[in-house]
């Protein structure tokens, strides 16, 4: 074992710098915690700021309930300007003159709220035959992508003036926001990229709560660990199940549980004593295992006290 890194539990709302990718981000942030395990919780392209929760130890287990959250962003629009990126890294490849008032971008914004479908973007993540797209268009390659289905719960128009536009965007996952722009541009006949983007929320998390950088490198060690949420703050969507400590036991050999419970079928938090055990499922009177704190992650949790929260 590295004995520069060392075994650590929990969540740290974390505020992403411009120009840092994610996994840079997520680098210099485990080495300031000194931490064995670590991962973030979503993606951020390296003009994007903001929210960026980075899961540590245990939590890591537990991530892929923000992944599929609603998030929501600040975003700045450029009209008039079209990129080969959609944002503002790429090649300018066509522009024009805009004369639009208010009432017309408000317009063309409802028609994006709700169910719409997205083409994504060539220069993106998204795998084909096993290949992010973006190595496709580094060949000068170009891959026919199907739409995706997507939904947009609030885009709200915070400022406008004249060629830029910034908006809020509270959307499901998979969502594209410099794709959201461009296709608002040619709805609106003169084209757009994105300029500026920062995540401001995840599911309940919110942007205020989240540390920088430059925060983090002043702190002591036991100041930055006390930045940490615990690790059910993760899970606070779903319904609380308390279970004895034989049960938890039981639970933790994978066995399945009869349980006489109120809660509808589905998954539940599981505590033993009052402590965080992992995740089951509910079927009827049979609650499974899902997902389990270790042994040790369990005494640990024991003694830092932590309660559930329902």
């Amino acid at each position: 074992m590295n004995r520069d890194k060392r075994p650590l539990d929990g969540v740290l709302l974390f505020d992403k710098p411009l120009a840092l990718s994610s996994n840079i981000a997520l680098h210099k942030v485990r080495r300031l915690f000194q931490a064995e395990k670590a991962g973030h919780t979503g993606t951020l392209d390296p003009l994007a700021t903001g929210l960026l929760p980075i899961c540590f130890g245990e939590a890591t287990k537990f991530s892929n309930a923000l992944l599929d959250a609603d998030k929501t962003y600040r975003a700045l629009v450029k009209l008039g300007v079209t990129t080969a990126t959609g944002d503002a890294e790429g090649e300018v490849i066509r522009s024009c003159a805009v004369a639009l008032n208010e009432a017309q971008v408000r317009g063309a914004l409802r028609d994006f709220t709700g169910a719409i479908r997205q083409i994504p973007p060539m220069h993106s993540a998204l795998k084909h035959q096993g290949k992010p797209l973006y190595e496709y268009i580094r060949k000068g390659e170009t891959v026919e992508r199907e739409g995706r289905s997507v939904t947009i719960r609030e885009l709200v128009l915070e400022q406008f003036s004249g060629d830029e536009m910034e908006i809020t965007v509270r959307c499901s996952k998979g969502t594209y926001i410099r794709t959201l722009a461009e296709d608002i541009g040619n709805a609106l006949g003169c084209g757009a990229h994105l300029r500026g983007l920062r995540r401001t929320a995840i599911a309940g998390f919110q942007l205020g709560q989240a540390h920088s950088l430059h925060e983090l490198e002043g702190m002591a060690m036991g100041e930055r660990e006390a930045c940490l949420l615990p690790v059910d703050s993760l899970l606070q969507d779903l319904p609380v199940l308390e279970l004895d400590e034989g049960q938890v036991t039981r639970i933790a050999q994978g066995q399945r549980l009869a349980v006489d419970s109120a809660l509808p079928d589905g998954r539940v938090r599981l505590y033993g004593c009052g402590q965080f055990a992992g995740v089951g499922e509910l079927s009827g009177r049979c609650l499974v295992p899902v997902r389990l704190l270790s042994g040790a992650a369990r005494t640990a949790a024991s003694g830092n006290g932590t309660n559930p929260t329902p």
